[in-house]
């Protein structure tokens, strides 16, 4: 007779840690599968940009949630993703081709990027990468024979293998496919050892070197494949939105982005997502609350970016896991019903040893 035992390593590959996890991910599969024959035109358009951004969320989520190091011009990798699959369509390069060299442009910048981050952190690292974002902007609005300037650069339609993705429903089929392997992409680099170093860098810098993580190499490489998802994001945005100039990657682009991950959850593949479908749905819920609102509230300038403010500074204080935090607590209160107490949530302030040196 012939007996498989189950180790530790086994339950560690698998994708779904139970049923449950298989059961739930397929039924969402399946209806982002059907989605081009369940929802309309205008909903798919909506579900492509935050595919779009959760692409870019990835990348962000790796670089500020898994390691630690907080960028202030991530949308400058958005447009040097985005301007470079734009010239190069429009030069007659095919379409895998050019979305390679965006995301293989974006990473080298970000490695370029990155370096300042060897030497300097926190606060620091946010004004270097600020300045950057400021750089790219201008090298953009300044580079007209090759970005248009501020005249914009229109893109063409993306055409694979011959074949022209010019309707919604087709364009959509593409960032999805894109979107899955990001995904996995991500969560099977997360759980290798170039992962755990990430994390590891993020929870105590001194501690990590000290276990012989090159903090050098790791924070370079970690820029990198952020800028290089960042960049494949841009490259799918720019055939989305078929026309690109230099305001759409400014500060509050970045701003944006940054809040995405934190809304969404910090340290979490799932915040990605509910970052991007926050950011996506949000502006459509404060229009329409506009009509509700006194004239002199709802037509405002600056209604939005206000509203934003409120809703990040309300998740710092009281849900700084953010969305996803705050569904482990709903799922947990359920899984624990009707034992739960009052408190068990309660935030705990924890303090390291190692971090007084930093």
């Amino acid at each position: 007779m012939r007996y498989i035992f189950k180790t530790d390593y086994d339950q560690d590959i698998r994708l779904a840690k139970h049923g449950g996890h298989t059961f739930w991910y397929s039924a969402l599969m399946l209806f982002l599968v059907a989605a081009p024959w369940v929802v309309d035109e205008y909903w798919l358009a909506q579900l492509t940009f935050v595919l779009i951004y959760a692409i870019v969320g990835l990348g962000l989520m790796l670089l500020a949630g898994f390691t630690g190091l907080f960028s202030l011009g991530h949308a400058a990798f958005l447009g040097v993703g985005a301007y470079t699959q734009a010239v190069l369509v429009n030069a007659g390069l095919p379409f895998p081709l050019a979305l390679v060299c965006a995301g293989l442009l974006s990473a080298a910048v970000g490695m370029v990027v990155g370096l300042p981050a060897l030497r300097v952190k926190g606060i620091y690292l946010g004004m270097a990468t600020l300045a950057f974002g400021f750089i790219v902007e201008e090298v953009m609005a300044r580079w007209e024979h090759v970005t248009g300037g501020n005249a914009g650069l229109s893109v063409q339609p993306p055409q694979l293998f011959g074949w022209q993705l010019d309707t919604t429903e087709e364009f959509y089929g593409l960032c999805l496919l894109l979107c899955v392997g990001a995904t996995l992409a991500i969560v099977n680099l997360m759980r290798s050892s170039t992962g755990r170093a990430f994390v590891a860098i993020r929870d105590s810098e001194i501690s990590a070197q000290s276990m012989g993580i090159h903090l050098a190499r790791y924070k370079t490489l970690s820029f990198a494949l952020s800028a290089a998802l960042a960049g494949i994001g841009g490259a799918l945005y720019a055939h989305k939105i078929q026309f690109l100039s230099p305001e759409q990657f400014s500060i509050i682009q970045s701003i944006d982005l940054l809040l995405m991950v934190v809304i969404g959850g910090l340290g979490s593949i799932h915040g990605a997502f509910l970052g991007a479908i926050f950011l996506i749905v949000m502006p459509q819920m404060i229009a329409q609350a506009k009509d509700f609102l006194p004239p002199a509230i709802g037509g405002a300038t600056g209604l939005q970016g206000t509203v934003y403010g409120i809703v990040l500074v309300a998740f710092v204080l009281f849900e700084p896991m953010g969305l996803y935090g705050r569904w482990l607590k709903i799922r947990t209160y359920f899984q624990l019903f009707p034992f739960y107490r009052r408190g068990m949530f309660k935030r705990q302030k924890s303090f390291q040893k190692s971090d007084r040196l930093k």
